[in-house]
């Protein structure tokens, strides 16, 4: 049983890091590339669209993590795996202090109504979300070395 929770655990917070790095890397840097008008509408609807679905994913990765710690205590990677789960306590605190609050701003922008520092907020926005996404890949990181002691 625990091996099948490890590799749900590794499954969810490793595709949960490759979304997050897509999104960063690739998506957002294709999106500032169009022009103003259709830049806000694409990135409203995306943070409408992952505005309901990422935070489920977290939280799911949190619950899976602090599931595997819980069930690993004792064991050679249980540390690894409390780390984890600070990892993802500490992500969700970031994300709602500061991500949410920008997310929920610019998923209402449209082309006519913006704010002039629109461009400024979403750079803030990546700027942060890249922290965020080293931490979601340490969580990884800590879940995988933590497999080999479980």
């Amino acid at each position: 049983m625990l091996t099948l929770l490890s590799v749900i655990t590794a499954t969810v917070t490793g595709v949960l890091t490759g979304a997050e790095f897509s999104v960063s890397a690739f998506m957002n840097p294709v999106l500032w590339r169009l022009p103003a008008g259709p830049a806000i509408e694409a990135t409203a609807d995306g943070g409408r669209v992952l505005g309901r679905v990422m935070p489920v994913w977290y939280i799911v990765a949190l619950l899976l993590t602090a599931g595997l710690s819980a069930a690993a205590w004792g064991t050679a990677g249980g540390g690894l795996l409390i780390a984890a789960v600070v990892l993802f306590a500490a992500i969700a605190v970031l994300s709602v202090a500061v991500l949410v609050p920008i997310n929920n701003r610019s998923k209402n922008w449209t082309a006519e109504d913006h704010p002039g520092d629109w461009r400024e907020q979403q750079q803030r926005w990546d700027r942060l979300n890249y922290v965020r996404i080293a931490m979601v890949a340490a969580a990884f990181v800590l879940t995988l070395l933590a497999m080999r002691g479980v």
